[in-house]
């Protein structure tokens, strides 16, 4: 492991490059709801939380993955015209305080690329891409990531080694051990990286539920406490 170059580093979203926020899952359903249906709102809420349920069990057990319109449909709606339009505005208000990028992150990418190393993210998501890159936008690092992949776009979830082979192939690693992995999660993230053969770091303050933990835990190469630690990581790696 150590002495080899480091070509490209891949970060998980949230709890990595998003600090983790405990929140309230049923809420966001709600809001949603309430918009699309304000006469139906606690039951229409019920339905769409069991439908997104159902899709991360099976990302959890199968690694399959889906999206946002297909959990909508799951619990009998459309996820078009104007109520989709205006539940999805308040689902998104509701989610702006819990997706800002960590401050570490602009200056990390920043180095990394001037040391030519590419950055790119993996995410277990039902959002779209450009949900993604408009809150990347916002918090100005979108410029600065060569490549992401969004699990609602392939057909699978971490910690399926096809998900990490896309993204690999994303930011143009060729070795998967010339690519490090950062992420916050043992299971999907670490054990999934350590899978394909990329090394992996772990960034340990999210506060996981019980119910969105593996099966098992991978054993990280390394373990950070901010995002800005990884620069002399790779540099200790490098130089050994």
């Amino acid at each position: 492991m150590q002495g080899v170059a480091v070509d490209a580093v891949i970060f998980d979203w949230g709890g990595t490059l998003t600090p983790w926020h405990t929140v309230d899952l049923a809420e966001q359903w709600r809001v949603y709801a309430r918009a699309y249906d304000p006469n139906h709102g606690d039951e229409v809420a019920a339905a769409l939380r069991a439908a997104e349920d159902e899709a991360w069990r099976v990302a959890r057990e199968e690694h399959r993955s889906t999206t946002f319109d297909a959990v909508v449909r799951s619990a009998g709606l459309e996820p078009s015209g104007r109520a989709h339009a205006r539940a999805l505005e308040a689902y998104h208000a509701f989610w702006e305080p819990h997706t800002f990028t960590d401050p570490d992150a602009g200056a990390l990418f920043a180095q990394l690329r001037e040391r030519q190393v590419s950055v790119g993210v993996l995410s277990n998501t039902i959002w779209a891409r450009e949900e993604h890159e408009a809150v990347f936008r916002r918090d100005a690092v979108l410029h600065l990531i060569d490549a992401a992949v969004y699990t609602s776009e392939i057909e699978w979830t971490k910690p399926h080694p096809e998900a990490f082979t896309a993204a690999m192939k994303a930011v143009g690693a060729v070795e998967p051990e010339q690519c490090v992995f950062v992420g916050d999660r043992l299971f999907d993230d670490i054990y999934g990286a350590a899978s394909v053969g990329m090394r992996t770091v772990l960034l340990p303050h999210s506060l996981i539920p019980d119910d969105q933990r593996g099966p098992l835990d991978g054993k990280p190469d390394a373990v950070i406490t901010r995002l800005s630690d990884l620069l002399p990581l790779l540099d200790a790696w490098q130089s050994t």
